[in-house]
C-alpha cells in the first residue's frame, strides 16, 4: 500500500444559484489575458444542455478518457502510440473555436462618437481574435436557464442517450421541465488521461497534493491531451503556442487558502479538503470490467485517516502529521466515503476524477402539499424520490455510469435529513427511525446536516500549508490594499513602505483602468506590456501581439 494525499472538492448543487461569480472571479484571476478570451477554468453548466464546449460529453466523437481493451486493459480512447504518432501534427478530434466561441466585446466607441441623428447609433459585437465584426451565434453560457431548450435540449448527450433507451420515459419524464446547475472545473482525476496523452511529457500530478498542472517551458503545443481530456477541461493558448488548465489554485493552497472559485462563491457550495488514497492500486481500480461498479472501486481507493495502518504507511511516505490531521477532518472525505452522499463525475471514463458532488433533491415539499400531504414527512418524501422533477436516470449518467439505485441512496438520505432536522428544529420528539431507514445514526445525520448547512468556513476549507512559517508573507504578497497607491491607498513616494517590492497584477490592473479614464495614453502600455487586459481592451482591431508582423513572417 502506498499512501499519498489529494486535494479533492465536493459541490453541493442543491446550493448552486447559477450566478456564476465563480466563473468571473476565476477568469479575473486566471485567464485574463491574450490568448485566453475563450478560457474558462471554471463554467457554471445550466442542465439539461450541452456543456461548454459543446457536447463535451459526447465521447464517441471526442474519443477522451480511457476504455478497456480486450485483455481488459486501460487504453486511451485515441489509441495507441502509433495512433498519436501519425497525428501528432495533425489531431482532429478536438473541439474547434465554433464548438467553444468566438470571444467578442462590442465596438462602444461608436455609440460616444456617433453624430446627432434620428436613428440609435449600435454597437456592434467584434471579435476578440480577429477584431472584425462578428455574428454572436454561442458562449460558455448559451443554455443558462434554459434559454433555447425546446430547440436544443434535444442535443445534450444525455439526454439523446436516454431517448434512445426508453421512449417511453423521455415522453413521461424528460420532456417535462426541469434543471439545475452543474459547476465544472479541472478533475484532477487520479488517472488523469490528458498526462497520459501528452507527447513531451509536460503534464504532471504533483506527488505532494495531486494537483495536475502543465509544464509551460515543457508544452510543445501538440494539443493531444485536449483530445485526451474527457472533460475538455484543457485549453489551447493560440498566443503563447501552450496548453492551459485549472490550477487548484495551488499558490493559494500551499498557504492554506482555499481556490478562488470557493472563496468567492455566493452559495457556499463549495468543500476542500485532503484524500488518502492507495496509489498502488489506482490502475486495478479503473480497470474495474463492470461501469457501474466505478464509483464503488473509487470508493475503495480512498483510505481511512483514522486507520492505524494507514497513518503508518502515510508516515513512512513522508505525509506530515498536520497533513494527517487535516485528512481526518476533511469534509470531503466525510460527504463522499463516511456519509456517501458526494459522487464522481462521469466515472465511467475512468479517469478516477477528484471533484465530487452531491446531486440535487428537487423541490418536492410544496408539491407534496399542493396534493394534501405532508411535503417534510420522511414517508411521502421516500416515495416521491421516484417522481422528482429531476429524473434519477438523468443524474445516474451523470454521476454513476447508469446505476441509479446509487442516486436513489443518496436522495434518500437528503430527505431523510431534511425530515429529521425538521423534528430538532421545531423542538418535537425525534425519530431515530428516519436515520436509521437510510442506514445511518441520528448523530452522524446530525453531523451531516451541520456540515452541509451550517459549516463554518474553517469546516469547510481544510486545507493543510505546504510551508507554514512563509504563509504569512506570501499571503502578503497577493493583496493590493498593502501596497501604497494601490486600490483605496494613498500615492508612494520613491521611498515608500512599498518601494522595491513586486506588485499583484490587481494593482497593476488598478492603474491601468486609472491611465484610461484620466490620460488619453492606451491603458497599461507599460504595466501590462504583452498580456491583454479585458477590462481596458475596447475591441478596436487585434491587441498587440496577438498576430505576428508581416515583417517577422518575412
Amino acid at each position: 500500500m502506498r499512501v499519498m494525499a489529494q486535494m479533492g472538492m465536493v459541490m453541493n448543487l442543491d446550493k448552486c444559484i447559477g450566478c456564476h461569480t465563480c466563473s468571473v472571479t476565476c477568469k479575473q484571476a486566471w485567464t485574463n489575458r491574450a490568448g485566453t478570451e475563450y478560457v474558462w477554468f471554471n463554467n457554471v453548466e445550466t442542465r439539461p444542455g450541452q456543456g461548454y464546449p459543446r457536447r463535451y460529453e459526447d465521447q464517441d466523437q471526442w474519443r477522451g478518457g480511457w476504455k478497456l481493451n480486450k485483455r481488459g486493459r486501460l487504453r486511451l480512447r485515441t489509441g495507441g502510440r502509433l495512433q498519436k504518432l501519425l497525428t501528432l501534427f495533425a489531431s482532429p478530434v478536438q473541439p474547434t473555436l465554433d464548438d467553444y466561441y468566438e470571444p467578442w466585446t462590442y465596438d462602444y466607441q461608436t455609440l460616444v462618437d456617433a453624430p446627432l441623428g434620428d436613428d440609435f447609433p449600435v454597437a456592434r459585437p467584434k471579435s476578440l481574435i480577429t477584431g472584425e465584426d462578428t455574428k454572436v451565434t454561442w458562449s460558455a453560457n448559451w443554455d443558462d436557464n434554459l434559454g433555447g431548450a425546446p430547440e436544443m435540449g434535444r442535443l445534450d448527450p444525455i439526454v439523446a442517450k436516454l431517448r434512445r433507451e426508453s421512449e417511453d420515459a423521455i415522453k413521461l419524464s424528460f420532456e417535462q421541465t426541469f434543471m439545475f446547475y452543474l459547476p465544472r472545473i479541472c478533475e484532477h482525476c487520479l488517472n488523469p488521461s490528458c498526462m497520459a496523452s501528452c507527447p513531451s511529457g509536460a503534464i504532471y500530478k504533483r506527488s505532494e497534493d495531486g494537483i495536475v498542472l502543465v509544464d509551460q517551458d515543457r508544452c510543445r503545443g501538440w494539443r493531444q491531451c485536449i483530445t485526451g481530456c474527457p472533460y475538455k477541461k484543457i485549453y489551447f493558448n493560440h498566443k503563447s503556442g501552450k496548453a492551459e488548465k485549472c490550477t487548484f489554485c495551488y499558490p493559494r493552497v500551499e498557504v492554506g487558502l482555499p481556490t478562488v472559485c470557493s472563496e468567492t462563491c455566493v452559495g457556499r457550495l463549495r468543500y476542500l479538503g485532503l484524500f488518502l488514497y492507495d496509489a498502488d492500486a489506482v490502475t486495478d481500480a479503473a480497470s474495474t470490467s463492470d461501469e457501474q461498479d466505478l464509483y464503488q472501486a473509487q470508493l475503495d481507493l480512498l483510505l481511512d485517516p483514522e486507520d492505524p495502518e494507514v497513518i503508518t504507511a502515510a508516515r513512512v511516505q513522508g505525509i506530515p502529521d498536520d497533513w494527517l490531521d487535516a485528512a481526518r477532518r476533511s469534509p470531503v472525505y466525510a460527504l463522499a466515503k463516511k456519509y456517501r452522499v458526494a459522487l464522481p463525475l462521469h466515472p465511467e471514463y475512468r479517469t478516477m476524477p477528484m471533484v465530487w458532488y452531491v446531486p440535487p433533491l428537487s423541490p418536492i415539499v410544496d408539491l407534496l402539499t399542493d396534493q394534501g400531504h405532508d411535503g417534510e414527512s420522511h414517508r411521502n418524501l421516500f416515495g416521491a424520490i421516484d417522481a422528482l422533477r429531476i429524473p434519477v436516470d438523468y443524474l445516474a449518467e451523470l454521476f454513476t455510469a447508469g446505476d441509479s439505485s446509487v442516486i436513489e441512496n443518496v436522495l434518500r438520505r437528503l430527505a431523510a435529513m431534511r425530515a429529521y432536522m425538521r423534528n430538532v428544529t421545531l423542538g418535537r420528539e425525534l425519530d431515530a427511525s428516519i436515520p436509521a431507514a437510510v442506514g445511518m445514526t441520528e448523530e452522524e445525520m446530525y453531523r451531516m446536516y451541520r456540515l452541509m448547512a451550517i459549516a463554518k468556513y474553517d469546516e469547510r476549507y481544510v486545507i493543510p500549508t505546504a510551508h507554514l512559517e512563509q504563509a504569512h508573507d506570501l499571503e502578503e504578497m497577493g493583496c493590493s490594499l498593502d501596497y501604497d497607491d494601490g486600490p483605496g491607498m494613498f500615492d508612494s513616494s520613491a521611498f515608500g513602505e512599498a518601494s522595491g517590492r513586486p506588485a499583484p497584477v490587481s494593482v497593476e490592473t488598478f492603474h491601468a483602468l486609472r491611465q484610461r479614464q484620466t490620460t488619453d495614453t492606451a491603458a497599461g502600455s507599460d504595466s501590462l506590456a504583452g498580456r491583454t487586459n479585458l477590462l481596458n481592451w475596447d475591441g478596436n482591431g487585434a491587441p498587440d501581439g496577438l498576430f505576428p508582423r508581416r515583417s517577422e513572417r518575412t
